[in-house]
């Protein structure tokens, strides 16, 4: 009794986790579509101004004042004539700061400059205005409301003005920086913290993880060429459980799937070794991996270091010749890398749901590889940025974590030769090297 009531609570706990995973999935998605709050807005504003007619079947006017019809028509006519206008510059300015996030920084970042809420509330309040006044004036015109009526009206007409008001004085400020180069930064650096903490508490996905004796299986490959967005890992254990399997994987989120590459291995439980995987299975399987053509940072720890090496790479072209941003970036590094081995809380950590899922660990060695080869590559021949890397390095190695003290100590290795072989001037190598001795010491 007690071991059904905890596999049954088990299960809960894993159908709510995987449901929040693919509410923000679905919600992240949606907020990369620049059309959707427009138009909700637009709709809940036309709903407004009809709303205002239930005002006269309320018996309030009585007690109102009586708002005449011109002065509601010139304050919605002074919304209508300027909203139109603010919208077209609202466009063009999130317009250029897209442009500038892409050709500044790194076209990996687009997606995070087009969800900002900031500016998609903008838009669409300023849309839903227009949309509001127009609907408002013709009903208006047309004898549609009352005297109660009126009131809401000019009521809500106050509302919308103020919003709108508010709101473009609050944009300004913010679009004035979201095209720039440090407000990208900091949104990667945010997107790569969500998904590094979310990846700290469920380091295996919710599964658990692959065994060091690792068996065989059943290769599962998938129709579908693109990058892994995201693992249904409730549709795998649902799977797994009804046909008694086990499932290791083979990619994880990040991994370019393929025909050739296999996506997970399949085996009979323990209990009845051998028996054959039905093809009903495979299937389900291979579409409990949602593959698209781009990364996505939500469950993607990788992809946002990625992003950040590429925006340092960029900043150290000849082009650009742009240190100060590469060194910016190598302290987010640092940062991020001492969020990764920091040790967990006991509620912090949720405990594995998906019993029959194998899963591979998130390794250290691969993500520092993610973050430093190319700054360290195009920032050799940069004192500054050779400098700082050892720097870097040697705090990362101070961390009290053996194995990202293992690492950093190799990346400072090949940092110090790339240096070496790309520095011209002796006491700049000579610089670089003290600072790498440094790491030897810890």
């Amino acid at each position: 009794m007690h071991g059904r009531a905890a596999r049954r609570a088990a299960h809960s706990g894993a159908d709510k986790g995987t449901m929040r995973d693919r509410l923000r999935f679905f919600l992240n998605r949606i907020g990369e579509r620049l059309w959707v709050k427009p138009l909700a807005v637009a709709l809940l504003s036309i709903l407004g101004a009809f709303a205002a007619k239930t005002a006269d079947n309320t018996g309030i006017g009585e007690f109102v004042s009586d708002i005449s019809s011109e002065s509601i028509e010139t304050l919605l006519s002074i919304i209508s004539s300027s909203m139109l206008v603010i919208a077209t510059f609202a466009v063009g300015s999130m317009v250029s700061a897209y442009a500038s996030a892409s050709t500044t920084a790194t076209p990996r970042a687009f997606p995070l400059v087009i969800a900002d809420d900031v500016s998609q509330n903008a838009l669409s309040t300023f849309i839903g205005a227009f949309i509001f006044s127009i609907i408002a004036l013709i009903a208006l015109k047309n004898g549609y409301y009352d005297k109660a009526g009126r009131f809401a009206l000019f009521s809500l007409t106050l509302l919308v003005f103020a919003a709108v008001i508010f709101t473009f004085v609050h944009w300004v400020d913010r679009i004035a920086r979201l095209g720039r180069m440090g407000a990208i930064i900091d949104k990667v650096e945010r997107a790569t913290r969500t998904a590094l903490q979310r990846r700290r508490r469920v380091p295996n996905l919710r599964g658990v993880p692959v065994p060091h004796t690792r068996a065989g299986g059943k290769a599962i490959h998938g129709d579908s060429i693109g990058y892994i967005q995201r693992i249904d890992m409730s549709a795998l254990q649902a799977c797994a459980q009804s046909a008694g399997l086990r499932v290791t994987l083979d990619a994880l989120p990040g991994s370019f799937a393929s025909p050739g590459r296999a996506l997970a291995h399949v085996r009979a439980d323990d209990d009845n070794p051998g028996t054959p995987v039905p093809e009903a299975e495979i299937a389900r399987i291979a579409s409990a991996f949602i593959v698209g053509n781009d990364r996505t940072f939500d469950e993607d720890p990788r992809f946002g270091l990625v992003a950040l090496s590429e925006i340092a790479a960029r900043a150290l072209s000849p082009a650009v010749n742009d240190p100060g941003t590469a060194i910016k970036i190598i302290g987010t590094f640092v940062r991020l890398f001492v969020l990764w081995t920091a040790p967990l809380k006991e509620d912090e950590a949720d405990a594995p749901t998906c019993d029959r899922i194998e899963v591979p660990d998130l390794l250290l060695a691969d993500m520092f590889d993610d973050a430093f080869t190319a700054v360290a590559r195009d920032g050799a021949g940069m004192v500054e940025v050779a400098n700082r890397l050892q720097k870097a390095f040697a705090s990362l190695a101070a961390a009290n974590h053996g194995v990202m003290k293992e690492a950093a100590g190799h990346h400072a290795r090949l940092a110090m030769s790339r240096a070496e072989s790309a520095l011209s001037l002796a006491e700049d190598v000579e610089l670089v090297r003290n600072s790498a001795t440094c790491i030897r010491s810890t």
